[in-house]
């Protein structure tokens, strides 16, 4: 999983080939805590077709808001650089996100 930055956000993923996961996720966000396992686990299962990588939204929330990131959590699958797909909050459970990310893989 790449740990994405303000610096590196822009490469590794507005600029990358492909579908590309994003899990956006907070210090502290309960939800967000209890997903990751989940999310880690398929990109096992899927890590061959898509590209996952996490920002932590409380070190970088400026792009978190740029992203349209209102909310936490928030998974998000981009293709070329464009945002196409996206779980949030309450809609974010593992098999939500599982089943968005199976039409990508």
């Amino acid at each position: 999983m790449v740990d994405l930055t303000k610096e590196n956000f822009d490469e590794e993923v507005l600029n990358a080939q492909g579908y590309v996961l994003v899990d956006f996720y907070g210090d502290g966000c309960v939800p967000c805590a209890a997903l990751m396992p989940h999310i880690h686990g398929f990109e096992e299962t899927y890590g061959q077709t898509v590209k996952f990588c996490s920002l932590n939204t409380t070190k970088a929330r400026r792009l978190a808001i740029s992203q349209k990131v209102l909310g936490l959590p928030v998974i998000a699958v981009y293709k070329d650089g464009v945002m196409i797909d996206s779980r949030v909050k309450d809609e974010a459970t593992p098999e939500a996100c599982e089943e968005m990310i199976k039409n990508y893989a």
